[in-house]
């Protein structure tokens, strides 16, 4: 590899890092950021949720702006957005400026993550495509899993303020890095942006959000809720008509009738769904139900994030070699029993977690670099901007969704129990049961989707060249 090619390796995985571990940084944090800023369970899922609900709701169209006006400028620009919340994350006052901030730190997430996969995809070609996507898979899996190991050491360090204000320096610097090393690439046929696809996207998985978080405290059958998932469904509908109408819709929906495509588009939304939303519930069952120090409740979740990091290299050297159905439904069905032999917590031993939570991190090592080159070679590499933004958007939009509709499972479980220890417990083997059925299901439904497919392609130009309606 040139230099530049490693620079841009290098720069893409750290800002990448560093954007997904503020999904996950703050879980062992939300109990200090609830005693500081005197907030309920609702709005500490908020803290997670308007992250990355705003981040999955712009991934597309970042991804179409990336490959018109250019991957380096919007991935620079998503950057400096993202550093300049990120300090007004951590001087937050009350929950609701902590909320905001955090939305719009995930607006500059996702022109970050749009155009992250696109800048690799524009500098490496075939092995070594493989082998930068086996980098920046085991990146992406592995700082999601790390994440609360780094937040509690900066919790029990720092304070929680810090797991915000350390972004500005590492920012700062890629921003400097980007501008003065990064090559830009662009899309020699550019299409605008779906304004309007965007923002009937954004209102839905919203209103879905909404929903699924204030279920339990408002009621499922109160007006308010019961409104929000009508017009929820409504808006979701609109969007599909809105995407079969669109001249250059952010989303063509003529992609689905890609089985392949289909495929893994739906491991990319299940995975995220059934792992990560898990240790948020992990991380308040070791400090609430064990009283663990966040620092020690990091430091448990560690074995999931070392398998990870030695499995996810490996299998992205593989990923030109199999059928991408053996890592992507392989590691769904292996995720599923990981989720099973984590089930029957009682609220007074960790131990058990472990065989689980390796299993964990090898189903996420083999899910997140076949992920990264399954979504990218969908698409010619000078739409890769659409690509990757479609790939990330499924996976965000399973955490938003997952930590929302989980959530309400789990918190209704503690609340009859009234916060018991046991109660604890019984809500975080209820949350393995129903991830473990997803993982499952989405593998089986996977498999004769995904086909015999390798990573060179799974669909060639003329399949997704069709027009916007379909």
């Amino acid at each position: 590899m040139s230099l530049n090619r490693w620079i841009t390796l290098c720069v893409v995985s750290a800002a990448t890092a560093m954007l997904l571990l503020d999904v996950t940084i703050v879980y062992v944090a939300l109990p200090a950021i609830s005693e500081d800023l005197g907030a309920g369970f609702s709005d500490m899922q908020w803290v997670i949720d308007a992250y990355t609900v705003v981040m999955a709701a712009t991934l597309l169209a970042a991804g179409t702006v990336a490959d018109r006006i250019g991957r380096r400028a919007v991935f620079v620009g998503g950057l400096g957005l993202f550093t300049f919340f990120s300090a007004l994350c951590g001087a937050a006052g009350s929950p609701l400026v902590l909320d905001l901030a955090r939305a719009a730190q995930g607006l500059g997430a996702g022109a970050m993550f749009a155009s992250s996969l696109a800048l690799l995809a524009a500098e490496f070609e075939g092995r070594d495509r493989g082998i930068a996507f086996g980098v920046w898979g085991a990146i992406t899996g592995a700082s999601l899993a790390f994440g609360p190991l780094l937040g509690g050491l900066i919790v029990d360090g720092l304070g929680w303020r810090w797991i915000f204000l350390l972004n500005l320096p590492l920012g700062a610097l890629l921003v400097a890095t980007t501008v003065t090393a990064l090559p830009e690439s662009k899309d020699r046929h550019p299409r605008p942006p779906d304004i309007a696809g965007m923002l009937v996207f954004c209102s839905a998985v919203f209103l879905w959000v909404f929903a699924l978080i204030r279920g339990n405290e408002d009621g499922w059958s109160s007006p308010a809720i019961l409104s929000a998932i009508a017009v929820a469904a409504v808006l979701s509908a609109a969007f599909v008509a809105v995407e079969r109408r669109a001249a250059s819709p952010m989303l063509p929906i003529s992609l689905f009738r890609i089985p392949a495509f289909g495929g893994t588009a739906l491991v990319a939304f299940a995975q995220s769904v059934a792992i990560y939303p898990l240790l948020l519930f992990l991380a308040i069952y070791f400090q609430d139900a064990l009283s663990l120090s966040p620092t020690e409740t990091g430091l448990r979740l560690l074995p999931l994030t070392l398998a990870i990091f030695i499995v996810a290299p490996v299998a992205g050297r593989l990923t030109s070699r199999l059928p991408l159905r053996i890592p992507l439904v392989g590691g769904m069905l292996l995720l599923g029993l990981a989720m099973i032999f984590m089930h029957g917590l009682d609220g007074g031993e960790w131990s058990g977690l472990l065989p689980g939570l390796v299993l964990g991190g090898v189903a996420i090592g083999l899910i997140s670099p076949a992920l990264a080159a399954a979504m990218v070679s969908v698409l010619p590499v000078e739409r890769s901007g659409l690509s990757s933004g479609i790939n990330n958007t499924f996976r965000q939009l399973g955490i938003a969704i997952g930590i929302a509709g989980l959530g309400a499972i789990f918190d209704q479980r503690v609340l009859a129990a009234a916060g018991s220890p046991a109660g604890i417990a019984d809500g975080v083997n209820a949350v393995l049961l129903v991830s473990a059925t997803v993982a499952i299901a989405a593998g089986l439904i996977g498999w004769p989707l995904l086909g015999g497919q390798r990573s060179s392609g799974m669909a060639g130009p003329a399949a997704v060249e069709e027009s916007p309606g379909g």
